[in-house]
Parts: C-alpha cells; structure tokens; sequence
C-alpha cells in the first residue's frame, strides 16, 4: 500500500507540460461538468472549518472537505496569511490536499495545494463570467493585484473576449508588477490610481475583487454608477466579518454564490436574508436558459471557495500526473504483516 506524493516539483512540470492556457481551460471545463453533475445525495460537502487566530499575525487554518459516497473523499488544508508576502516572501494562501480511499482509508495521495487553490478558484470565477457576464464583455477591472489577481484574469479572459484591464492595490509595487505577470496573456493593462477606483468601476464590464482586507474595513469601492449588465467576481469576502462590496450594490444585485450554506457565513451573502439571495452557481450551471436575462442585469458570484472545486482539480492535476509518470510512491500509513498486531513490522 502506497501513498502518491506530488510535490511542487511535479506540479511544475505538469504546467510546462500542459500550457497554462490548456490548463486553464481544461480546469473550467471539469469544473462545469462537475457542477452539471453535482448531487448531494451522492457527494456530501459540508462547510470548512479551522481555526482563526491574531498571534503572532493575523491568520486562518482551515479544512475543506468533500465526500463521494463509495468512492473517495478530499481534504485540503488552507492556510490564510496575509503578511505572508512582505514578512515571510510567502503567498497569502498555501495549501496542502489529500485524498483518501473511502472503502478503506487509505491515504491515495498527497500534494500541493497552493497551486491547485489559485487555478479553481479563478476557473470557478472564469465560468461565472461564462454564464453571468454580458456576451459582449470586454473590459475587466481588478481591485486587488496579488497572486489570486493572476488566475482570475486568466480564466475570465479565457471565458471572455477581454480587450482592457484596469488594476488597483494598496501596494503600487504589487500593481506596477501585475503587467509582468500577466503578460503571457498579451493583454493591455494600465494601472490606476487611487483616486481612479471610481473610473476602473464605471468602465468595467466585469469586475474582479481579491483583496486581504481586514475584517470590519469598508468596501473597497464605493457604490457608484456602474453598467446595467456589470458582473462582479467577489474573492475575498472569505472570513466571517469581512467583506469588499457595498451593501447597498449587494442588495440591488443577483448574488450568486458557490457555496450558499458558506456564503451566509463568510462571503458577501453575510448582510442578506436567504431568501433574497439566488440561484447558487451550479443551479445556473445546471438550467443555463433559466437566468439568461441576468447576463443584462447586475451580477455578482460570491465566491468563498466550495471544496468540490478543490476534489475536481486535484482529480485533474493526479490525471496528468499519472500521464506524465510524475508523483513519488512513498509508504506513510503503516500496513503489518498482521493487521491484529501495531508491532508487526515485518
């Protein structure tokens, strides 16, 4: 019995393999058939859990698990951060995923989460804005330009015709460096300033949020006008207490969340009632032609992250590790000659 171990080494080598885009789309994909296909009755997916904490910084370790009855069950370990970049040169999100097989409990398989984290959740965005955007969508504003700013552009531009980008963080040099970052994608970005938050706003046809913002801090723009048909990805609303949008734009839109049992915890869905709140994003998913009408409205997907994402991309990532011969066998649980005896280690 043996446990596959993909380290970062791994999931590197199944990037370059790959291609990012490939990926990408390959990641949005699995996603929609997935949500297609979700059945509670069949895959369990409760709320994470964890612990929050103040010392020595401000951070959140958390579990995210997800059971196929029969089958297997996911569990991904998240860690959040936010001085990681400028105290530890760390990402605000690290992560760790295991999977295990239910008829037993064997440990299947163990590897990084970091990645994986960043690539569903922007597909997850990405596939919001297939459904919720405008068609003819082609400017996106970024508020937030840190790591998860990378893969919420590349799966929106890759579900979109995206022809602008504006962008803006608390940290010039973070906003300055996302061009570098993003310019695979070849797209134009400019960079704004402070005081052109309102003007990033009122041009975007779609608008990503992905800050750190501290609990209790007040939205990260404020409500102004905006396009009638303006579809919002909401990231970082992602701990109780903390949110990015105005209230008053969250009451007058069609929130959508992933998770909703989560979102009324964590994300934007904290300050509505449950029955103002609609359809989550795998019912749209689901029955597309019932919301084709909010592809003019005003749209926001709360997005607090749903661990079945977490179970459909690291199915895809162990795929191409199998395929490409990567991923180490190594022996973690301890299996004796005689099941009866712990000190068997013949």
């Amino acid at each position: 019995m043996h446990t596959t171990l993909v380290t970062m080494h791994d999931i590197r080598h199944i990037v370059k393999s790959v291609g990012t885009d490939a990926l990408m789309r390959q990641m949005i994909h699995a996603l929609e058939v997935a949500f297609r296909c979700y059945d509670p009755a069949t895959t369990q997916v409760p709320s994470r859990s964890g612990f929050s904490y103040d010392e020595p910084h401000v951070g959140l370790l958390e579990w995210m698990p997800v059971l196929t009855h029969g089958q297997t069950a996911t569990i991904k370990m998240v860690g959040y951060h936010p001085h990681n970049p400028e105290q530890h040169e760390l990402p605000t999100i690290l992560s760790s995923i295991g999977t295990y097989d239910v008829r037993t409990g064997q440990l299947t398989a163990v590897m990084d989460g970091t990645f994986l984290t960043a690539l569903r959740t922007g597909a997850a965005s990405g596939l919001a804005a297939a459904y919720l955007a405008h068609p003819d969508s082609q400017t996106m504003g970024i508020i937030g330009a840190g790591a998860q700013a990378i893969t919420q552009l590349h799966a929106v531009a890759t579900a979109c015709n995206l022809r602008q980008v504006y962008v803006y963080d608390t940290d010039s040099a973070a906003a300055v460096s996302f061009a570098r970052r993003v310019e695979f994608l070849n797209l134009p970005i400019q960079v704004v300033r402070q005081d052109q938050i309102e003007r990033l706003v009122a041009e975007s046809d779609i608008l990503c949020t992905a800050t750190s913002t501290a609990v209790g801090s007040p939205p990260v723009f404020e409500d102004t006008a905006v396009k009638p048909w303006l579809h919002i990805n909401a990231i970082g609303s992602d701990f109780p207490g903390k949110t990015e949008l105005p209230e008053a734009l969250v009451r007058r839109a069609l929130v959508c969340p992933d998770f909703l049992e989560q979102a009324l915890v964590e994300g934007e869905c904290q300050r509505l009632d449950e029955d103002s709140i609609g359809p989550t994003l795998h019912e749209i998913v689901k029955s597309p032609e019932r919301y084709t009408d909010y592809r003019d409205a005003l749209t926001v997907f709360d997005s607090t992250g749903w661990a079945l994402e977490d179970s459909v991309a690291a199915e895809l990532l162990l795929n191409h590790a199998r395929r490409l011969g990567l991923g180490q066998k190594v022996h973690i649980q301890h299996t004796p000659v005689d099941p009866l005896n712990p000190y068997d280690f013949a």
